[in-house]
């Protein structure tokens, strides 16, 4: 009987860390969002070259952030909020643009966006079936895409944009999905941070392909 309590009162505590977990990470992917929007905002009239140099020091963010990760939570917090703002500056000339032509692609990017993630996410969270093999196939997917878009900028390619969008949306549905069994996996309060970033960077990515499909659309 005795043993029967204890084995339920561990896994409670598990599902509560679970809980936990989600909670924070979620926390951190808004938060890290919301950063992202006001430095998007803040970087509106900045030069190109500002743009890229955020960008770098947005990724040594999020490579201090693994070492960081092991020694102080607060200093992991503190290069994610970093990490957020940089973002939001480097892609603010890109956001721009996009706004200038046409403010409507934005707004329905970002409820494809949000449709997208919420739908493979909650897949990803739900599936028993270990996705790290389609994580690895994304990933080599995700490489062969980046050559794909060296080949565009050379070689003009009928609709080459639009297939790039629709394949980057495939590539990242698996990696969405990864993500968040990750997170219903994981049991390290810690990890919290560096799988907000990862999280975030896939909302990001969903974001800007869907967004040159819908600019597509509307300029056609």
């Amino acid at each position: 009987m005795s043993e029967s309590l204890t084995y339920r009162g561990s896994g409670t505590a598990a599902r509560a860390q679970i809980h936990t977990l989600f909670g924070q990470t979620m926390g951190y992917v808004a938060v890290t969002a919301g950063l992202f929007a006001l430095g998007a905002y803040l970087g509106r009239n900045l030069a190109g070259g500002v743009g890229i140099f955020a960008f770098i020091a947005a990724f040594a963010c999020l490579i201090g952030m693994r070492f960081a990760a092991k020694r102080s939570q607060g200093l992991t917090v503190g290069l994610l909020a970093a990490f957020g703002l940089l973002l939001g500056l480097a892609f603010s000339p890109t956001l721009t643009y996009y706004a200038s032509m046409d403010t409507r692609a934005l707004w329905q990017a970002g409820g494809a966006t949000a449709l997208f993630i919420a739908g493979f996410g909650a897949a990803g969270y739900a599936t028993r079936r270990d996705l790290s093999g389609i994580a690895r196939i994304s990933f080599w997917a995700l490489l062969a895409l980046i050559v794909f878009g060296i080949v565009l900028i050379f070689i003009h390619i009928p609709h080459g944009a639009l297939i790039y969008s629709v394949l980057g949306l495939v590539i990242f549905a698996g990696f969405t999905m990864f993500d968040f069994q990750r997170l219903r996996l994981s049991q390290d309060i810690t990890a919290a941070p560096l799988l907000a970033a990862s999280i975030f960077l896939d909302i990001l990515n969903v974001f800007l392909f869907f967004l040159e499909i819908f600019s597509n659309a509307e300029r056609s």
